[in-house]
């Protein structure tokens, strides 16, 4: 496929898609647009912190690719930073994201057939690939950014976001009978804070860091674990961490079963935050490495909203 190389534009085939967010949840609807034909592009922070690790796309930020039922996202290095342009108002945005990202970069990704991923959290490339729709699935509980001018459709997904003023649509992602309902009008029920429950267990099947440091994966992904099992540990600094004998405080599980997802080895954190996730159904090792139903169910919406917009059928 050739490129425009005048105005440094992506040539589009089918609709072009860019998802912010390549945490587990937008894996799923990357993965069921990619399987449904679509060029998508996938757009992250530099320094993700994605729990479920073996179904997110966003570890291509730190091992340069990620493959997830057989789909890889590859991550595509930024040209320069740029940061010394955006203080500059009459510099347009596209100007500054052509200075930043090589399209032909981009382009060859989309052409072997696998998902670029850039390292943009304030998707400053949008304006330059101008994408027929953009979809949030960062999942922040709040809008970092997303306005409803940055494609003819815009979707965003979960809280944080208002159908018809920063979005077109919005999907619900409260699990629940409401579970992925494509919202015209509104907002997504508020986080509850509450984990959604997993063989009788929520609040419980989720660690969150009992103080803040760097963490040491002592079990993995993919473990059967009892309760008070030693699953990892964490040291208060970058010194504390490169030596083993250093004082830490441990990590353990808060019930028996599977450790679906566990936060990348040496990652820093501060205290409370989520680091890891067991599911007590020992019997269901194959879902540590699999789209969950919930990714599934969402990605399946926003793929009926992105079919009906491709087809001219207004819902919004």
């Amino acid at each position: 496929m050739s490129m425009n190389q005048s105005n440094n534009q992506i040539i589009k085939k089918n609709l072009l898609i860019i998802c912010r967010g390549a945490g587990d949840l937008a894996t799923g609807i990357i993965h069921r647009l990619y399987r449904a034909g679509h060029r998508v592009i996938a757009l992250e922070t530099d320094y993700p912190a994605a729990i479920r690790r073996q179904v997110s796309f966003c570890e291509a930020v730190y091992d340069g690719s990620a493959a997830v039922e057989g789909v890889t996202a590859r991550l595509v290095h930024a040209l320069a930073d740029t940061e010394t342009y955006s203080g500059i108002n009459d510099t347009p945005a596209a100007h500054i994201a052509s200075e930043k990202w090589d399209s032909s970069a981009i382009e060859a990704v989309l052409e072997a057939g696998e998902v670029p991923l850039l390292i943009d959290p304030k998707g400053e490339s949008i304006a330059l690939l101008k994408p027929d729709v953009v979809v949030d699935a960062i999942i922040a509980k709040k809008n970092l950014g997303t306005t409803i001018n940055m494609a003819p459709l815009v979707i965003g997904v979960g809280p944080g976001f208002t159908a018809g003023q920063d979005v077109h649509l919005v999907i619900e992602s409260m699990r629940g009978h409401n579970l992925a309902r494509i919202i015209t009008d509104g907002m997504a029920q508020p986080n509850t804070g509450v984990p959604g429950n997993i063989a009788g267990f929520t609040s419980e099947r989720v660690i969150h860091a009992p103080a803040a440091g760097y963490i040491h994966d002592v079990r993995k992904i993919g473990d059967i674990v009892q309760k008070g099992d030693e699953i990892a540990r964490i040291y208060p600094d970058k010194e504390s961490y490169d030596n083993a004998l250093s004082e830490y405080v441990p990590v353990n599980a808060t019930i028996t079963g599977i450790i679906r997802g566990l936060i990348r080895e040496g990652y820093y954190f501060r205290e409370g935050f989520k680091i890891a996730d067991i599911d007590p159904r020992e019997s269901e090792l194959t879902n540590c490495f699999t789209i969950s139903d919930k990714a599934r169910s969402i990605a399946g919406s926003v793929l009926e909203t992105v079919s009906a917009f491709e087809h001219g059928v207004k819902i919004y």
